[in-house]
């Protein structure tokens, strides 16, 4: 059953507690009981902002440009039910003055039919793609893949039909928590696969990337150098505001878009 705007309203009133919450699940008992009701079965993928990526494999498809979005673009030109939220719960629960509240997930397949028509609204597949390309040019990442907690909340189901197209900014995400909540959880939210991310001699330890930059907090300074923890998620956010060019982010060509997509296929059918 589709969720009363009520529920969502109370929903975003307990959002900026994320964090105490996520602290919650590092007891065993707890961690176990959310990630069974909230993430089983979960995959998700942060992709790469386009402009911070290198392909460093040769590009198979003569005349086509590698692009971690076409991932994106690939789910929702097969999806049969495309759906806009009218606004990021996220970004509105915090109130954010950095980036647009009105640009909301983006939700595929037969179970985001069932979503409360007052969250917003069903989509034509040319404008699926059009809101995608405008939350890029604002600067917000994608995060693609299963979230059993989006079933949850927004009262749909069933949950391997939903498919989540999250539009993130580095202030505001639900996924800020990641430093805090259990690995269990945590560990499925993942890089795209193929991308390596690498510090260059060029670093000259400014900490220009440490500061409310990564989702992961995945960055630190070691000895007057940028060092990148294994918790990074490979967004590209550090590359985009490096002032000396020293952070590399790189994609194996196709073979990551196509990886990317099978497992995302396994997961959920969006058809």
């Amino acid at each position: 059953m589709a969720r009363s705007v009520w529920l969502v309203k109370l929903i975003k009133k307990a959002f900026p507690g994320r964090f105490l919450l996520a602290k919650v699940t590092s007891v065993p008992i707890i961690g176990r009981a959310v990630e069974h009701l909230l993430f089983r079965g979960d995959d998700l993928m942060y992709l790469p902002k386009t402009r911070t990526i290198q392909v460093n494999k040769p590009v198979d498809r003569p005349g086509e440009i590698v692009l971690p979005s076409q991932v994106v673009e690939h789910f929702i030109e097969k999806a049969n039910y495309h759906w806009i939220m009218d606004v990021c719960i996220c970004r509105d629960a915090m109130q954010c003055e950095d980036y647009p509240i009105d640009m909301g997930c983006l939700f595929l397949g037969e179970a985001a039919s069932g979503i409360n028509p007052k969250l917003g609204r069903s989509v034509s597949r040319e404008e699926a793609l059009e809101h995608v390309q405008r939350c890029r040019d604002v600067g917000l990442v994608h995060m693609v893949g299963r979230n059993k907690l989006d079933s949850v909340w927004l009262g749909v189901s069933p949950s391997n039909k939903l498919l989540t197209i999250c539009n993130c900014c580095p202030c505001c995400c639900l996924w800020r928590v990641l430093p805090h909540i259990a690995p269990r959880i945590g560990d499925k939210v993942t890089r795209m696969p193929g991308v390596t991310v690498t510090v260059k001699d060029l670093c000259v330890g400014c900490g220009a990337c440490t500061e409310d930059v990564c989702f992961a907090d995945a960055i630190s300074l070691y000895n007057g150098r940028a060092v990148i923890g294994d918790a990074c998620r490979g967004c590209g956010r550090c590359v985009e505001v490096c002032p000396e060019g020293a952070i590399e982010l790189s994609l194996d060509g196709w073979d990551s878009v196509d990886e990317s997509i099978r497992r995302v296929s396994r997961l959920v059918d969006v058809t």
